[in-house]
């Protein structure tokens, strides 16, 4: 621990104890009572015998004894005290009185002799009070590097000293480190950019989902500038008093002016750059001042050359329109979730300091994630080492990683809660119906895993991952054989138990939103390319609550109807397959009741044997036809 954290650690603890003792002190003395007396009255006690306790200090310097005492019909905290002549014959006399009436005489020396004591009785504690006076005024005004309690006006942006990221640390993102990579660049040799006439954008805004790596660029990027890298929150310059967070921006470019050129990076940047005028009350003030600077000192009259600002959000949709213009964030990037290739690269960065097992294949890991972002991927390999060290395992193996697998998607498995046989049963039929239908589809998405093993709020899942993967656009048919497959649980439900289970109710909802988006978006019903509704993503009354409706009633029949009809569809071709399959949906139930788990490669055993013996008994049925045909012939 360093010197200086140890000091600011113990200090405040010191400064506790230091007033505790100037507090009891301070009672202690307002407590005692002093009586003062004259030497008549102090003889007069004396020879009467009702001094219990007497001390007697010289004061050499002024001439005279100082007596203090206790009378016996004193209180606990009450005593006498008086000054007398410095003679022999005063202390003689107290001195036989004393012997005769057995009274304790107490001697001092003098304290004037004592230089020690003279500094620690007047100057200690005057320099512990200016030291605690010094103490709380730079606490609460703040120091040079700001963090005060009255340091309201003072930037929160943080230099970056020693970055040990960069680009090599962030996987993928090729374009992405590109664009970056580029206003390093300018920032080295701004004359090579200059020469044909360009200029560097001011800002740079990474955009996408969370987890995909918009933070981790970024440090990426202090790590690759030879530059002061500035750090910061938007939350940070959001304060209670109006005013504070505009001071914060002007005092936080003033301070990368001094150190220009130089990088400055706004983190959840749609904490302070929302769109202004939306809010329903007055406190939105504070935050539109902010916006405001930040604005003008972006582009505005003053000009900031040098001065690069990187910002990071998942929210553009609320950010204000004159902070995207031109001059202000000229360039947006988009950090999407990563592909099958850059899933690999990604998990061979965080797989270096992992020990795995010579069985482990980044590659088929990549191929079972898609939708995962970096995050997730990083969050799965640590807890399958969590798992591989509480199995006492010496290496992480592939059982370790699809469990881990399962706990990022669905949760921790439930292997303790009691499931009835019959629960079982109908978690059995329905994910074998789901299975069916992605097996039977030609569009349908290949079938990796199925469990009936409880995991969050689900009872037993079917995992199902494209043939392949695309992230552009989709099919009718696709989108068809989607719905089929998540109405298929309930109709395999109702064909083999003759029963309906709310296990069902995540799968509707998932189908109808579909079926709604086919009409109302996709243009993808009998109503025709028509959009009749799009989310308006309010911002301050509930981006998900608020939708734009631009038809009317007789037209809002029309697509519920529409959406009834891709349903029915839908329904009746997922009975029609799995009725056509239902040695198949008994023979996976089956299974799935003794092992409660099936892998990809013992679904396909499955389903080859199973269509192996149906073609042999196709085979011998026509046999015996044909055998059949020839007798009646003859």
């Amino acid at each position: 621990m360093k010197k200086n954290t140890v000091v600011k650690t113990f200090m405040p603890y010191l400064m506790l104890f230091i007033v505790i003792l100037c507090t009891m002190y301070l009672f202690d003395t307002l407590n005692k009572k002093v009586n003062t007396l004259n030497y008549n009255e102090f003889a007069t006690y004396l020879e009467e015998g009702k001094i219990e306790e007497l001390t007697v200090t010289p004061r050499s310097g002024s001439g005279v004894y100082e007596l203090v005492g206790k009378l016996e019909d004193y209180d606990v905290n009450e005593t006498f005290e008086l000054i007398v002549p410095l003679s022999d014959s005063v202390i003689e006399n107290i001195l036989n009185v004393s012997e005769q009436q057995n009274l304790n005489v107490v001697t001092k020396g003098d304290p004037s002799n004592s230089s020690w004591l003279v500094i620690l009785v007047n100057i200690v504690p005057t320099l512990v009070i200016i030291g605690l006076s010094l103490y709380l005024i730079n606490k609460l005004m703040g120091n040079a590097k700001g963090g005060g309690t009255f340091d309201f006006g003072k930037s929160r942006a943080k230099i970056n000293q020693e970055s040990t990221t960069t680009f090599k640390n962030v996987a993928g993102l090729k374009e992405e480190k590109e664009e970056v990579s580029e206003l390093i660049d300018f920032l080295k040799n701004p004359k090579k950019f200059q020469k044909l006439g360009a200029r560097i954008p001011k800002g740079v805004l990474l955009v996408g989902p969370p987890g995909t790596g918009k933070t981790l660029l970024a440090r990426a990027v202090a790590g690759e500038a030879k530059v002061p890298f500035y750090y910061i929150s938007g939350s940070d310059f959001v304060e209670l008093f109006v005013g504070v967070g505009a001071s914060r921006v002007r005092d936080m470019f003033k301070e990368a002016k001094q150190n220009a050129p130089c990088l400055i990076f706004i983190d959840e940047i749609d904490a302070v750059g929302r769109q202004r005028g939306t809010g329903l009350g007055g406190g939105h003030d504070e935050r539109e001042q902010t916006l405001n600077q930040l604005l003008t000192e972006m582009d505005g009259f003053g000009s900031n050359e040098g001065i690069i600002i990187i910002a990071a959000t998942n929210r553009p949709d609320v950010l204000d329109p004159a902070l995207l213009r031109p001059g202000r964030f000229d360039r947006q990037v988009t950090v999407n979730l990563p592909d099958v290739k850059e899933r690999e690269a990604i998990l061979e960065v965080h797989a270096k300091n992992k020990v795995l097992d010579e069985n482990v294949n980044l590659k088929r890991i990549a191929e079972r994630t898609p939708g995962y972002s970096g995050a997730d991927l990083e969050n799965m390999l640590n807890e399958a080492a969590l798992l591989a060290v509480r199995r006492n395992k010496l290496s992480i193996g592939m059982d370790e990683i699809d469990e881990a697998g399962d706990r990022v998607l669905m949760g921790p498995a439930k292997t303790s809660r009691k499931v009835t046989d019959f629960e079982k049963k109908v978690v059995c039929f329905h994910e074998a119906g789901h299975a069916v239908i992605g097996i039977e589809l030609p569009n349908g998405e290949e079938v990796h895993k199925i469990t009936i093993i409880p995991r969050g709020m689900a009872g037993g899942y079917t995992q199902m991952l494209p043939k392949e993967e695309r992230t552009m656009v989709m099919t009718k048919d696709e989108l068809l054989d989607r719905i089929t497959s998540l109405l298929a649980g309930r109709v395999s439900e109702e064909m083999f138990l003759n029963e309906m289970s709310t296990g069902a109710s995540d799968d509707f909802k998932k189908a109808t939103r579909i079926a709604r988006s086919m009409v109302t978006e996709y243009g993808m019903s009998d109503l025709g390319p028509v959009q009749f509704e799009h989310r308006s993503e309010e911002v301050f009354l509930g981006r998900d609550y608020t939708k734009s409706r631009n038809y009317s009633d007789t037209v809002a029949l029309e697509i519920d109807q529409e959406v009834r009809k891709i349903i029915d569809v839908c329904y009746k071709r997922a009975k029609d397959i799995i009725q056509k399959n239902k040695d198949l949906v008994n023979l996976l139930s089956e299974t799935l009741m003794s092992k409660e788990t099936l892998t990809k490669e013992e679904i396909e055993d499955i389903v080859n044997n199973y269509k192996k013996s149906k073609s042999s008994k196709k085979a011998k049925t026509v046999k015996t036809v044909n055998k059949t045909k020839k007798v009646t012939d003859k």
